[in-house]
Parts: C-alpha cells; sequence; structure tokens
C-alpha cells in the first residue's frame, strides 16, 4: 500500500496547473457521492467545474473495481483523454486506483495523480505536487477519516447521497471491497446529522443513505446512547424539512429487529428496500461465504412484507459463480419467484484479482453463463413490468428531479424509487407532487398531476 508520495518522478514537458475540472464517476452511488466531494474539495481551492472532460484542464476517472475487465476500460479512457489533450492532467480516482496503484503509474504514462477513495481529501495538494513534481501517488487508508477534512455541502440536488459507512467486514469471496475500502467503519453521529442538515439547507428533500453494508452503521448519539442504524434513521426522520428517507447497500447479517420496524413506524422511509441475496442456493452461498442461507433471507423478506406490506423489493445477483450447478441455478429461479422482485441487478460472475474466489476450481463455461443470466434477467424483467402494471390507478407523491427528453416533460421518482413522467406547466424540479399513475411500461410510469378544485 502506497503512502502519500511523489511517483516515478521523470523528464516531460511541464503541464500548466490546471483550472477546470471535470469528474467521471464510475459504477455505485457511493462513488458518485465521492466524485461530488472531490468537486466540493476543488471548488473550495479555487477552481471551476467544466460541463465535460472536453472542456477540462483535470480530468478524473473516479473507478469503480467490482465488475470485469474495470481497468482496462480506464486504461481506453485515459488513451482517449492523452488523445483529445494533451496537456490535459488526468488522474485516476476511485477504487481501481486503491488496487493497482503503482501498475497505474507505471502502465500508463499519461496518468499524472493517482488517489484512493480514503485518500482523496488530499487531492488538492495532489494536483499542486504533481504540477510541482510531476506525478503524485496516494494510496493510503490514513487512519485520520477524510470525512474530518471535507469542506460543508454547500450544494445539492432535491435528492442527495450521504455515505454514512465505509468498508466491509464480511469478506464475500468474490468481492474486492475490503480490500480496496478497508474495514468497516461508521461514520460519527453528529457528523452524519450535521451533514444531513446541511444538505437540506442547500435544498435536498430526499436523503439516501450509503454504505458497502450501510445498515451495519453503529455510532453513539448527542446524549451518549450506542445506536444502531434504525436509531440513526429516527433521528434523521426529525430533520424538519426532509421528506424522504432511502439507503443502500444492505447485508442480511445486518438487518435487525428495529430496522424492521423502522420501515412500518417512519414515514419518511421510502418503501423500497435493496437486500441482495447473490444466489438461491445454499451450496453456492456458503462457497460465497455470504454467511446466511435462503431460509434467512427469506424469512426477513417476509417480516418486512409484514410491517409494510407495499414495500418494493430489490436485489443482487450473480450467475455462474465457480462451481455453481444447473439444479443450483434452478435455486436462484426459485428464489427470485418466492420473493417477486420489484427491481433487481443480476450479473455474470468475474474473477476479481486477489479474492479467494478467483482460486477456485469450476468455472462455468462463458455460453452457459450467458444462458443463465438471459433466463434470469427475463424473469427479473417480467417482475418489474408487472410491478410497474400493478401500480397504475395509485394515487402517490413523485419527487421531480429532472427534464425529460420531450419539451414539457419531468421525470421524477415514486416512493417505490419507479421512474415517472409527469407533463405539467405549474410544476418544476425539486418539487413533490400528487399524481395519478396513468400507465406503465417495463422501465417507467406516466403520471398525470393531481388538480385541486378551485376555492
Amino acid at each position: 500500500m502506497a503512502s502519500p508520495s511523489t511517483a516515478n518522478k521523470r523528464d516531460r514537458p511541464a503541464k500548466p496547473a490546471p483550472q477546470s475540472y471535470f469528474v467521471k464517476s464510475f459504477g455505485c452511488q457511493m462513488n458518485v457521492y465521492d466524485g461530488e466531494r472531490m468537486g466540493e474539495l476543488l471548488d473550495a481551492d479555487g477552481m471551476t467545474a467544466a460541463d465535460s472532460a472536453d472542456a477540462a484542464d483535470l480530468v478524473i476517472l473516479n473507478t469503480c473495481h467490482i465488475r470485469e475487465k474495470a481497468a482496462e476500460k480506464v486504461y481506453s479512457e485515459i488513451g482517449r483523454l492523452k488523445r483529445d489533450g494533451p496537456q490535459r492532467t488526468i488522474a485516476v480516482a476511485g477504487c481501481v486506483a486503491q488496487a493497482e496503484g503503482a501498475e497505474i503509474m507505471a502502465r500508463a504514462a499519461a496518468v499524472d495523480i493517482v488517489v484512493g477513495p480514503q485518500a482523496y481529501h488530499r487531492l488538492p495538494a495532489l494536483v499542486a505536487e504533481a504540477a510541482r513534481s510531476g506525478r503524485a501517488l496516494d494510496t493510503d487508508m490514513p487512519a485520520q477519516s477524510k470525512f474530518d477534512m471535507l469542506p460543508r455541502r454547500r450544494r445539492t440536488n432535491a435528492s442527495a447521497f450521504l455515505t454514512i459507512q465505509e468498508g466491509c467486514d464480511k469478506f464475500c469471496t468474490y468481492c474486492v471491497v475490503p480490500y480496496t475500502r478497508g474495514a468497516e467503519v461508521s461514520r460519527p453521529w453528529s457528523q452524519v446529522v450535521d451533514e444531513a442538515r446541511a444538505l437540506i439547507d442547500a435544498g435536498a428533500v430526499e436523503i439516501t443513505l450509503l454504505g458497502q453494508n450501510v445498515n451495519a452503521w453503529t455510532g453513539t448519539d448527542e446524549k451518549g446512547r450506542e445506536q444502531g442504524f434504525d436509531g440513526l434513521l429516527r433521528a434523521l426522520d426529525r430533520l424538519p424539512g426532509l421528506r424522504r428517507i432511502r439507503y443502500t447497500t444492505s447485508h442480511p447479517m445486518d438487518v435487525t429487529d428495529g430496522l424492521i420496524a423502522a420501515h412500518g413506524e417512519i414515514a419518511a422511509l421510502m418503501p423500497y428496500l435493496h437486500l441482495p441475496v447473490q444466489s438461491g442456493s445454499d451450496q453456492v452461498l456458503k462457497a460465497m461465504n455470504r454467511s446466511h442461507d435462503r431460509a434467512l433471507y427469506l424469512r426477513l423478506i417476509e417480516r418486512f412484507r409484514a410491517v409494510r406490506p407495499d414495500i418494493a423489493i430489490s436485489g443482487d445477483f450473480i450467475v455462474g459463480f465457480p462451481g455453481e450447478t444447473e439444479a443450483e441455478f434452478a435455486e436462484t429461479l426459485s428464489i427470485v419467484d418466492a420473493v417477486n422482485y420489484a427491481q433487481a441487478f443480476s450479473f455474470k460472475y468475474s474473477p476479481r484479482p486477489g479474492t479467494p474466489a478467483a482460486t477456485l476450481d469450476g468455472e462455468v463455461a462463458p455460453e452457459m453463463m450467458d444462458d443463465r443470466l438471459q433466463r434470469l434477467q427475463a424473469l427479473l424483467g417480467a417482475q418489474q413490468a408487472a410491478f410497474n402494471q400493478a401500480s397504475v390507478g395509485r394515487r402517490t407523491e413523485v419527487l421531480l428531479e429532472r427534464r425529460g427528453r420531450k419539451p414539457g416533460q419531468l421525470l421524477g421518482k415514486t416512493p417505490w424509487l419507479q421512474s415517472a413522467i409527469v407533463e405539467a406547466p405549474d410544476v418544476a424540479i425539486g418539487d413533490i407532487v400528487t399524481v395519478d399513475l396513468l400507465a406503465a411500461g417495463p422501465l417507467s410510469l406516466v403520471a398525470a398531476p393531481v388538480r385541486r378544485a378551485a376555492a
């Protein structure tokens, strides 16, 4: 693991100190959050955000290492940026930077800065160091939390992300997160509540709490009492102006009685739960080191639905894990049938260097993985389409977030995280409007605002 340093100094033409920046984030919502915070750091350092990479003096590739060939995609993007702007400063951040920092420096001469996800609070200093010395590398995991060094939130959208927990202690055999993000760490209670207040002051009405295992969060409140994740949810619910709360991603082994109860008691907590299962087979789950079995997962779903019958369930699935048989894959299809998902994410297994699963025997043939993924996605797609269709006729609220493709269209989210298209002349981005859901497609709904009768 590299400490803060100048890396691979060498003779090459000096680049002008960058005055503008652009952050391109790949992968998960935590990367989106990290990208926003990088921008705030650079703003505070006197730089200006550009509208595109082509218009920026500094481009930061905020990378994800979860999927196969993530690093190769980074190198391809580096090559394009180098061709289009040879004087541009290029930084690689995020999990690929953490996992392959020294290799990136050795392999990609165009890269000026490499910074890991726990060290990006030093980004302004690294930019200055690269301008002064040629290159800069920092993939340290310092004892002092980066969150202590970040500026106060001063800009946001109506829906905002807030990271409250990082790292993972579960060590699923296929996953690189424990190696790129480190051990589980919970941000302090006061820090989370203060940032939530700052986001509300900046215009947020919905906050999504983020963590690799977000429901593993623990802390001590302002009265010195030990609190779990459900206690934090209840505290945020008391903040004036916050109308919606979401969270992701959860681990089944960190679900508590208090969290389940919170879904039945906190009105602002949206009726949506992303709870990955990865496989429906106990044998595969054991090989994945998921620490739970099929029965426990299904019991949790039943308990959430008991306190919040309209809750939408989302999940993650991996097909083709080493050794997975057709019978074990059939168990995944059967757990999908049993749960009936409103949304889900599914992927073919891809070996990540350094993980235990990468050394397992029993590789599943690519064509077999393709077939299984197609069958799984067909079932999940049918369930999502059916969930959307069952929503037609509901009266609910939609948070409007951005403009649609057609003039007059605005796009927003229902409480169940469905995309809704709204057309009305007297609504605006950031509004929460009461609508009737009129029609459904596989990926979105058409909604019309409810008109109040004249007084």
